[in-house]
């Protein structure tokens, strides 16, 4: 028998959803949003660095999980965030 995944949002399935060409407006949204200041301005592998460092503080604050190179969000963890709201 295997174990069902995690109820919640994969990061990684999100990603897809948003796009390829629109993914680093996507992420730099995601950080101005968690409070990061500056994304304008980062080279965008820096900013993939730092959506990995906020994902992995959301798993410490118990709002994810993470598994490999995805992780999963709690439901409604991303409720507040507009980029978000605008792909439903």
């Amino acid at each position: 028998m295997t174990t069902p995944p995690p109820p919640g949002l994969s990061w990684r399935a999100l990603e897809t959803r948003v796009g390829l060409f629109a993914l680093p407006a996507f992420h730099r949204a995601f950080l101005t949003w968690r409070g990061v200041e500056g994304t304008d301005a980062m080279p965008l592998r820096r900013v993939q660095q730092r959506v990995e460092a906020e994902l992995n503080r959301l798993v410490q604050a118990g709002q994810a999980t993470r598994d490999g190179e995805d992780w999963t969000l709690v439901p409604g963890t991303l409720d507040t965030f507009p980029a978000y709201a605008a792909l439903s």
